[in-house]
This record gives C-alpha cells, sequence and structure tokens, in this order.
C-alpha cells in the first residue's frame, strides 16, 4: 500500500513539473514595432503583440519551436530574438525570419520544380 502511495506521489509530482515547464513565458522581440496590438495563434499559444514585443499568453509544450517562430516572423515581421528558459539558436532564428525578410524586400521565393 505504501508503495502504491509512494508511486501516485511522484506521478502527481512529475505531471505537474510537465506543467510547470509548459506555462514558462514564451517572448519574441521584434525588429521594429507592431502598427496595432495584433493576437494571434502560434505553437498551440496564444501570442498578444504590444509595440516591439510579441508574448504568449499560455503557452504549450509545443510553443517553443522554430515552426512558432516562423510564424509570428510572417504574421508581424522579423525576430531579433525568441525564447523563454533559453533561447532559438542564431542560426534557426537566421531560418525564422528568411521569409519574412523576402516578403519585407518584396521579394518571393519560388519552389524548385
Amino acid at each position: 500500500m505504501k508503495l502504491q502511495m509512494l508511486a501516485a506521489c511522484a506521478a502527481l509530482v512529475s505531471l505537474s513539473a510537465g506543467s510547470a515547464f509548459a506555462a514558462d513565458s514564451i517572448t519574441a522581440k521584434l525588429s521594429g514595432p507592431v502598427a496595432a496590438n495584433t493576437k494571434f495563434i502560434a505553437g498551440g499559444a496564444m501570442f498578444k503583440c504590444e509595440a516591439d514585443t510579441c508574448v504568449a499568453l499560455a503557452p504549450t509544450s509545443s510553443t517553443f519551436a522554430a515552426s512558432t517562430c516562423k510564424t509570428i516572423a510572417d504574421k508581424v515581421g522579423p525576430v531579433t530574438s525568441f525564447g523563454g528558459v533559453k533561447a532559438l539558436a542564431e542560426d534557426k532564428l537566421a531560418d525564422c525570419n528568411a521569409k519574412a525578410l523576402a516578403k519585407a524586400a518584396g521579394t518571393t521565393t519560388l519552389a524548385k520544380q
């Protein structure tokens, strides 16, 4: 009986720790301010953008991802930093911004046939 109770407590603690990590703030700093306050969903979370900062209101465990950064850059412009507890690596940040920078420059990239 004591072993079952100990196992149940351990499971509860590990679930709580996972939820706490998922709730860590995810922030994207933009290269320039947004024209108007904006809200959109990216990476399973609602992002609220004001001035030059977008913050995930309720991030999930999948919010911190390069694909989320790409969605943000596509919606509101190039991202200068993206992260929470840790930051997105420089090479992934450059990849994140590639489409947004091309869009800002007025060029488009066609898929190879």
